[in-house]
């Protein structure tokens, strides 16, 4: 090629390198922008299933939810543990609510729901040495505890145990019977004692009688369901309950602690319940029942939240 046309196409020495140094600085820029750029935020996924885990009674049944990232890199783990004749489904409508940004698990207790029988008297103290095994299977440093009725008394017995790993609590309807009170509880649970089955229609209509407004009839199907699968299992878990000394117990718990207080049954007993915890505080909710998880899992979610990320 001529001189001239060199120059003209650009093919010359000094043409080259020009050319190379503003791909190399274009190149750059582009870098440095795209090191620089604000990821834009993607919406949150969040997985939910179910699994077992072995405890020392045989195999726990356990709803989990976690967000995509895995959970362990982000909140502290939240354990949710429920009520006597209930199971781990109480909490799955906001289980996608409390893991965006967390693992959650929500176990089923000994007897009750998909897990294996407590061979003893289901006091929440063996019935919170299932679940410390569970824990301990899944090695966690910290974990944070939401239990309501039975579970707040499973939560208080592991947060005396296990004083270094569980690192917040949040208690929702404390059994804190006064001795009048605890003589009209005893009998909440009375299903499977009778072959004509009578005691089944008898539950049925205790929980028609008690249920709030907010409560529909599929949801009080699927309460009533769960009862009848723990059947005997329940009425041991909730004899023991009565039996628990709960003033001299949460007054051993050091964690900070909230305590939800819709209106429903233990509305006068949760400011009692209060005065136990040393370092206790009440989260008023008049506005909500007894199925305020199912009815607002939101608002429940943002409660919880804001306490736990304190």
């Amino acid at each position: 090629m001529s001189p001239e046309y060199e120059q003209r196409r650009g093919f010359t020495r000094r043409g080259i390198a020009d050319s190379q140094r503003h791909v190399s600085w274009g190149s750059s820029v582009n870098h440095a922008k795209s090191r620089y750029r604000v990821p834009v935020p993607q919406p949150a996924s969040v997985h939910v299933r179910r699994s077992y885990a072995e405890c020392r009674f045989g195999q726990l049944h356990i709803w989990t939810a976690y967000p995509s990232g895995g959970g362990f890199d982000e909140r502290t783990p939240l354990l949710c543990l429920h009520d006597a004749g209930g199971s781990g489904r109480f909490f799955a409508p906001a289980l996608p609510e409390l893991g965006r940004d967390r693992s959650v698990y929500a176990p089923d207790l000994a007897g009750h729901g998909a897990s294996d029988p407590d061979p003893g008297k289901y006091t929440p103290a063996e019935l919170a040495s299932a679940i410390g095994d569970f824990l301990d299977s899944l090695r966690l440093r910290h974990v944070d505890i939401c239990g309501y009725e039975l579970g707040t008394l499973v939560a208080a017995e592991l947060a005396i145990a296990r004083p270094q790993q569980v690192r917040r609590l949040i208690l929702w309807g404390v059994p804190n019977y006064s001795p009048q009170e605890r003589t009209a509880a005893a009998g909440k649970f009375a299903i499977g004692l009778r072959e004509d089955g009578s005691d089944v229609t008898a539950e049925w209509q205790r929980l028609l009688a008690a249920r709030d407004p907010s409560t529909t009839a599929a949801g009080l199907v699927s309460d009533f369901s769960e009862r009848l699968r723990s059947g005997l299992h329940a009425i041991k878990a909730w004899n023991a309950v009565l039996d628990y000394p709960v003033s001299q117990r949460l007054s051993m718990e050091k964690q900070h602690a909230v305590i939800l207080r819709p209106r429903y049954e233990f509305w006068e007993q949760a400011p009692r319940t209060r005065s136990m915890l040393v370092h206790g505080s009440l989260q008023d909710l008049p506005d909500y029942g007894t199925r305020f998880l199912h009815t607002a899992p939101q608002r429940f979610a943002a409660i919880a939240r804001e306490f736990l990320d304190r």
